[in-house]
């Protein structure tokens, strides 16, 4: 099966945060972890603010990022989904980042991951896209 992975739950990953033992099962699955290509950078926002935090050695941030979107089997570019994001963004008055996961989930008919729950507020709206909490 292939399911949708938001940047939430990749982080992950790699960072200790509430929800990693329930990310962790999921990346050993033997289903088909998407993103689209925004996953690279919000992962590794989140790596770069536990870093400046001092949680996580600058030295280990390149590798936890390799090794975060490792996981995921296909990274979609951001071009073949923007048309749609924003439509989703404008529509449901979220933010287009989060749409570009909505996005994806609908044209690959697949459902989506995430530890947002303002997103899934968001996208209850949407008709078709199956949406799971971390």
């Amino acid at each position: 099966m292939t399911i949708v992975v938001d940047a939430s739950v990749g982080v992950k990953w790699v960072l200790p945060e509430p929800g990693s033992e329930g990310a962790a099962a999921i990346r050993t699955t033997d289903d088909d972890l998407i993103a689209p290509s925004l996953a690279y950078a919000e992962i590794g926002s989140a790596i770069w603010r536990a870093v400046v935090r001092g949680d996580v050695p600058a030295t280990e941030a390149r590798r936890d990022l390799k090794v975060a979107v490792s996981h995921y089997r296909r990274i979609i570019p951001l071009v073949e989904l923007a048309d749609r994001a924003l439509e989703l963004a404008t529509r449901l008055r979220h933010p287009i980042y989060d749409c570009f996961y909505l996005a994806l989930a609908e044209r690959e008919r697949c459902p989506l991951i995430t530890a947002d729950g303002r997103l899934i507020a968001a996208a209850k709206a949407m008709k078709g896209v199956e949406l799971r909490l971390l």
